[in-house]
């Protein structure tokens, strides 16, 4: 599924016009890139969601031909955000397959084949048997405001902003520790040590947690995704993740040498543009 619903307020005044997917970056919008990468990583079918200049896009896409499988999750009406845009386009899925979910505004060099077949794969968790991850998502380390936090076993476990120290978490003890310690999360940048939390409850005593920047891509099982039945119409996906790590096996996948641009913002554009 390529996100390309927003509305792309950071590229101003270019998505007064135009929907953030179809601005150019060498020659090609946005949504072209991240089409022909996943057709280069074998995958034939895709979802894009659409909101901000909708017939734009299906214009777009409607006369070009990738030699694939593409559908439109019709958000015209109300954009939904991340959560809820999954969620309205998820019957237009396998329900038996992951469903891997790509930004539409992200230029990497993301092996999304190697990640979509072996990241979601989880040997010898808990019981001892190989299990599928109920969603992955795709992290490296790079100076950000925001991070993901993951337990030693890469488990997302919370997220915090460095700039404020908050920390969102189900976990009571890191939200504990949060509280009490708010300067351990606004220091990240300095480092890409493991961070070290006191675990105040049932005697764990001390945990190391990673600090690393959400890409932008991930897999979902679609069996996570009928727990969003409670959720409003609109709501963002890594709220959700947040919400369900603690029951659910929601994991990180760190690619090393990821190297990654976020086109969404307009000083971002020029650069790479006059690159």
């Amino acid at each position: 599924m390529i996100f390309a619903a927003g509305l792309g307020t950071r590229l101003r005044p270019i998505t007064d016009t135009m929907p953030k997917a179809l601005v150019e970056v060498d020659g090609k919008p946005l949504i072209e890139h991240v089409i022909e990468k996943l057709c280069s990583a074998g995958f034939d079918h895709i979802v894009v969601n659409v909101h901000h200049f909708a017939g734009q896009i299906v214009d777009y896409l409607r006369t070009h031909d990738f030699g694939i499988d593409i559908k439109i999750s019709d958000e015209s009406d109300k954009l939904l955000d991340t959560g809820g845009g999954l969620r309205k386009a998820a019957p237009l899925f396998d329900a038996n397959e992951q469903i891997l979910i790509h930004n539409v505004d992200i230029l990497s060099n993301a092996d999304l084949d190697k990640f979509y077949h072996e990241g979601p794969l989880t040997a010898n968790y808990g019981s001892g048997s190989t299990i599928d991850a109920s969603a992955t998502l795709l992290v490296s380390w790079r100076p950000t405001k925001r991070y993901l936090l993951f337990d030693e076993d890469m488990r997302l476990v919370g997220w915090t902003n460095i700039e404020t120290g908050q920390v969102k978490s189900p976990y009571r003890w890191l939200r504990e520790f949060a509280a009490d310690s708010p300067t351990t999360f606004t220091t990240i940048p300095d480092h890409h040590d493991d961070i070290e939390v006191e675990h105040r409850l049932l005697g764990y005593g001390h945990v190391r947690l990673r600090a690393l920047a959400f890409s932008g891509i991930h897999c979902i099982a679609p069996r996570l995704i009928s727990r969003m039945e409670r959720y409003p119409d609109a709501f963002p996906i890594i709220d959700f993740y947040l919400d369900n790590c603690s029951t659910s096996l929601i994991k990180g996948y760190e690619q090393p040498d990821l190297n990654l641009v976020d086109v969404g913002k307009i000083d971002t554009l020029k650069r790479i543009q006059h690159k």
